[in-house]
């Protein structure tokens, strides 16, 4: 007796973890909210710099924002941007089956954002100042970063836990912001 072909399986299911990984494209990323939310509205789907070209979508966005919303209440869409990142975040990288896609930017976003909201008011500058300093964080995730971002990967081989992975997905760019922040506070004192 022959064993009976494989069907497909939902996207909740726990061996559906382990579904071979895609490359999201536009299709993709408008094909759900999350999708959307943690492709950073299609910025993370350049083939180049992903990370660096969704920072800069940040940027621009928390400009535009920053015209239409008080102080207060940018702090607190970031702060309604993390839990609704997270749920994002944990949604696209298990429909693509990685457990940190390099697409998935919205964590570039939002830790980008509280950087920006935190130096505020803050000239052309020393905007550029904190948007090379958090990406040279994000990129090299040196000492903590890089721990933050070792912290919540799977083991090599191991199927994800979907929301912690989604979690790590944020956690290290929250660590790179802090960085950020804090070198450029020493530079201040200094």
């Amino acid at each position: 007796m022959t064993d009976p072909a494989p069907t497909a399986l939902p996207p909740s299911s726990p061996a559906s973890s382990i579904a071979a990984p895609r490359r999201p494209d536009w299709r993709f990323c408008w094909s759900h909210p999350a999708h959307a939310i943690a492709l950073g509205f299609g910025s993370g789907l350049s083939r180049i710099a992903p990370g660096t070209v969704g920072t800069l979508w940040a940027w621009v966005a928390f400009l535009v924002l920053q015209r239409w919303l008080s102080e207060s209440a940018m702090g607190w869409l970031i702060l309604v941007s993390l839990p609704v990142g997270w749920w994002a975040c944990t949604r696209a990288a298990r429909d693509l089956g990685i457990a940190d896609p390099g697409a998935v930017v919205w964590d570039e976003v939002v830790a980008f954002w509280i950087v920006l909201w935190l130096v505020t008011p803050a000239g052309l500058w020393l905007q550029c100042v904190a948007f090379v300093l958090f990406r040279v964080f994000d990129a090299a995730k040196p000492g903590p970063v890089g721990w933050a971002d070792a912290r919540y990967k799977p083991a090599p081989g191991a199927a994800p836990n979907w929301p912690r992975a989604g979690f790590g997905i944020l956690f290290d760019d929250l660590v790179a912001a802090f960085c950020t922040l804090l070198v450029m506070a020493l530079f201040r004192v200094w």
